[in-house]
């Protein structure tokens, strides 16, 4: 199921991601020939319904495994992403063990939790349902954001919630939480990363984080972060577009 996305994350291999926040299958399709090893959907900020997501997921088919970040920790949306054939969710803004404990159980089927059972794409639309039933709590990917001070107080006790696969730092967030918004290399914000850094080093947890560029991201994957995510399609198009006009007129 979706390249065992989830079994590459628990062996902590490489992940190079990039959001996809424009609701048009051809740009998921696009980055997928491209060779990233996984698809950030953005429902949480990009202009998606269930529909519109479900269609860039078909796009990509069996190419490139696409989580969905979720636009909020709500039993709903939970359903419509793994139903609609997601790798697995991002969870955004996780604060507390509680609270990711309850995100965990949403994710999988009983008896290890409360997913509610209805067949759609994910379940080959009825074809495939014992096979997808019988091995979807395994290979389902569960990842929490750790993107404000409250996560970042109580990111021990939240890692020791089971079946958590991987945190996910939200830099942004997190240094608005701090009332330094966008400034990711404030000593402040660094500190609080480095936090959450040494306790998911030292349980185990595979870390991710989100970097605007392959610059900023390596520092992060010299420190062992292994499920990144690189820049957005709005930001590659107009970077890429940009630099391609600017060299044109330096032309004339």
């Amino acid at each position: 199921m979706n390249l065992n996305f989830r079994a590459r994350l628990k062996h902590n291999d490489l992940l190079i991601g990039t959001l996809i926040t424009i609701p048009a299958p051809e740009v998921a399709e696009i980055m997928a020939e491209i060779g990233y090893d996984w698809l950030f959907i953005d429902t949480e900020h990009g202009s998606f319904n269930a529909q519109s997501a479900q269609g860039l997921l078909q796009a990509v088919d069996r190419r490139c495994p696409c989580v969905i970040r979720i636009p909020s920790n709500e039993e709903v949306w939970i359903k419509k992403a793994l139903d609609i054939g997601a790798a697995g969710i991002i969870a955004p803004g996780v604060n507390s063990a509680e609270e990711a404990e309850r995100i965990v159980r949403m994710c999988k089927y009983p008896p290890r939790g409360t997913r509610g059972v209805g067949i759609g794409r994910a379940h080959g639309y009825g074809l495939k349902f014992k096979e997808y039933v019988a091995n979807a709590n395994d290979d389902i990917a569960v990842i929490l954001q750790a993107e404000n001070t409250n996560a970042v107080k109580n990111i021990s006790e939240i890692i020791r919630v089971p079946d958590i696969d991987a945190i996910l730092v939200g830099p942004y967030d997190l240094s608005a939480s701090m009332g330094k918004m966008g400034s990711i290399n404030d000593a402040m914000v660094q500190a609080a990363i480095g936090a959450v850094t040494k306790c998911c080093r030292e349980a185990g947890v595979p870390l991710g984080i989100f970097a605007d560029s392959a610059e900023s991201a390596a520092p992060y994957i010299q420190q062992g972060f292994t499920l990144v995510a690189i820049s957005t399609d709005c930001l590659h198009m107009a970077q890429g577009a940009g630099a391609a006009l600017k060299a044109v007129k330096k032309l004339s």
